[in-house]
């Protein structure tokens, strides 16, 4: 039984991170608590899996229009197809994967990278060997149509839109900073079942920005790391219970905010210094507040009965 701690609460006192939490939890709430929620809730987390894998598609070089996406089938040949079915499939079955990802994490991991992968070729499914290459996580430029919008955004200094990524890291150090995330994400499972009321935890923003975080620098697959990224992201959410019906697509927010913001921001993260922390945390949840707008655009478009 684990008493210590939770390592990553300190990161949620960060510059700008607590009020980059509040202004998420009032936007998820506001949007939990619309009226088609109540009636038509089903539909609409469908519909924010596929705008968000539409989103996740995009940033991963695949930027297709969302009516093309929702009517094409075929899937299965190389080249950005591929992608756009790969971030389907994950956005299908990222929802199913929450207990196993309580226990487990790096068998969930396995997992969504096999989905969006698409084969079972010898380096899908499993983190990448000594002399294995990892794929560019940003292999096309996607420009911005978001600036940030709240005084959250900007409490955290801004990071240089050419801040560059890390070189990727070899096999040995990925395998070693897998497994201490995976004893992190056990811990605090068992933390959150054993601890008290007053208890100190990370919100779920901040966890599901470092696991998004972690996975992007680390690059652990030869491929489609992104896609992998992001649906760890939504599981969280999701197990965290800050968006348990998987209605506010994180990855919307971050296409619109363009792959330029999205670098400067993951280099803040893996600077490791608190100024860039907190800007990786406040760019995440500039990103799900933009995905909560999607969604409610999404609702009112039902409410009117234009969906």
């Amino acid at each position: 039984m684990s008493t210590a701690a939770d390592p990553l609460a300190p990161l949620a006192e960060l510059p700008g991170v607590p009020q980059a939490v509040a202004e998420v939890r009032r936007a998820v709430d506001r949007l939990y608590g619309h009226r088609v929620m109540r009636r038509r809730a089903a539909e609409v987390t469908s519909e924010a899996a596929l705008r968000g894998a539409r989103a996740s598609a995009a940033l991963e070089g695949a930027d297709w229009p969302l009516e093309e996406v929702r009517r094409r089938t075929d899937f299965g040949v190389d080249g950005e197809p591929r992608t756009v079915g790969g971030a389907l499939r994950l956005a299908a079955e990222a929802g199913q994967l929450l207990s196993v990802w309580r226990t487990s994490p790096l068998q969930v991991l396995a997992r969504l990278h096999l989905l969006a992968a698409g084969d079972g070729a010898d380096a899908v499914g499993r983190p990448r060997r000594p002399g294995e290459a990892a794929a560019e996580v940003f292999p096309k430029p996607l420009a911005a149509a978001e600036t940030a919008g709240s005084p959250a955004d900007s409490a955290a200094r801004p990071l240089p839109s050419a801040a560059e990524l890390p070189p990727v890291p070899s096999s040995d150090e990925v395998a070693a900073r897998l497994d201490q995330l995976a004893g992190l994400l056990a811990a605090r499972a068992d933390r959150t079942t054993t601890a008290g009321p007053n208890a100190t935890a990370a919100p779920a923003l901040v966890v599901a920005a470092v696991v998004h975080g972690e996975l992007m620098v680390l690059r652990p697959f030869t491929s489609y790391n992104g896609l992998v990224a992001r649906a760890a992201q939504r599981i969280v959410l999701i197990a965290e219970g800050l968006d348990p019906k998987a209605i506010c697509p994180a990855e919307v927010g971050f296409a619109e905010l363009g792959t330029d913001a999205y670098r400067a921001a993951l280099g803040g993260y893996a600077s490791g210094s608190a100024e860039g922390m907190a800007a990786w945390i406040t760019h995440c949840g500039q990103a799900l507040r933009l995905g909560v707008r999607e969604s409610t655009a999404v609702c009112e478009a039902m409410q009117r009965g234009m969906v």
